[in-house]
């Protein structure tokens, strides 16, 4: 099955452990604000690739990854080519490569029994999944991302259930989600997975902006300053409170 490749990584070194080859899809159906890869929102574009040309392209480069390292598929949004994953990380585990998927988790619907079958089946060839929750609270999610939540807190959910590692990322954008309720309420929700094994606090930048008025978009964020990394931590801390209170609540009951 081809996949629709908007480009392709050789060196990435923030995609998950280790060094990456990093592969990313074209077609996405969230619209978030802070989006810095606008142009991989169209799901007819990109170009069309076989998984064996991905695989050709990261053993070129084996030897950068030989640090934890392995393959990385992010987007645009790699749950909307399920079946091309399934063929792709078929490949790599063949090989042994430590296989990942970053995602919104926008795809989940644990009411498509299709879908959920293919989805069970790329589960067990993958090692970690990087889910980017963007926001905790459903209007204000809807307003970020023009998209629900339900389904993808459900998915974190089923990640738990399949016992798949999962790294929680979640960016914090000053006077949109750097709230410490809804941060301390992420926390909470998220503390409850067993699965859990790491959180990535992301700042907010502008880099993506100059993408906007090259395509002719507005940029929504328009003013918002970057977020300062001093705070940024602060904010991390707050989520690590509601991860804490979950955790206990759950050893006392």
């Amino acid at each position: 099955m081809q996949g629709r490749i908007h480009s392709l990584e050789s060196f990435g070194t923030v995609d998950g452990p280790g060094t990456r080859f990093v592969v990313f899809v074209q077609g996405c159906p969230m619209r978030c604000a802070y989006c810095h890869n606008p142009d991989t929102w169209e799901m007819n574009g990109g170009t069309l690739m076989e998984p064996a040309e991905i695989i050709e392209q990261y053993d070129r480069n084996a030897a950068f990854y030989t640090n934890g390292g392995g393959i990385t598929v992010t987007g645009g949004e790699p749950l909307m080519q399920v079946d091309f994953m399934i063929d792709l990380f078929t490949l790599a585990k063949k090989k042994n490569i430590h296989t990942c998927i970053d995602t919104s988790g926008i795809a989940f619907n644990p009411d498509n029994a299709p879908f959920l079958e293919k989805l069970d089946k790329l589960i067990t060839l993958t090692d970690l999944v990087m889910l980017d929750i963007k926001h905790i609270d459903p209007e204000k999610h809807k307003d970020l991302t023009a998209q629900p939540n339900d389904n993808i807190l459900k998915f974190a959910a089923y990640l738990d259930e399949k016992n798949v590692d999962m790294w929680i990322r979640h960016v914090i954008v000053p006077g949109i989600t750097d709230d410490d309720k809804y941060l301390f309420d992420l926390g909470y929700f998220i503390g409850q997975f067993r699965n859990l094994k790491a959180l990535d606090a992301l700042p907010y930048h502008t880099m993506g902006k100059p993408k906007y008025e090259k395509l002719g978009m507005k940029y929504k964020l328009e003013g918002v300053e970057p977020m300062n990394k001093g705070v940024l931590l602060e904010k991390k801390k707050v989520i690590l409170d509601g991860i804490r209170k979950r955790r206990a609540e759950m050893e006392t009951s």
